[in-house]
């Protein structure tokens, strides 16, 4: 359990920025990615029409979900990767590890 620790701390860390800088690109560029694929399927000038609106805030929601996720496992490694740097492991004399081994 004390290894998941930094990882998750790390992965929080990495939302929390991707809700301070990253939200809104990822929608306006998700949402310009929506709209190049409703206009080339119902063509350019783009009608603002259901199925169109439905694909722009479909690409919005891919970008999102594709930017954070993005940010929540580079943060997770970060974070396992401080936990690993971190983490001290003190070594018993041989006196002691032979006999917690009986």
């Amino acid at each position: 359990m004390n290894k998941k620790v930094p990882t998750l701390v790390g992965a929080g860390i990495g939302l929390a920025l991707f809700l301070a800088v990253a939200l809104l690109p990822a929608m306006l560029y998700g949402g310009y990615a929506g709209l190049l694929l409703a206009g080339g399927i119902f063509g350019s000038p783009v009608q603002p029409t259901l199925l169109p609106r439905i694909l722009i805030v479909f690409g919005m929601g891919m970008g999102v979900v594709a930017v954070g996720s993005l940010f929540a496992v580079l943060g997770a490694v970060s974070g396992a990767a401080v936990g690993a740097l971190t983490s001290i492991t003190v070594r018993k004399p041989a006196a002691e590890q032979s006999a917690a081994s009986r």
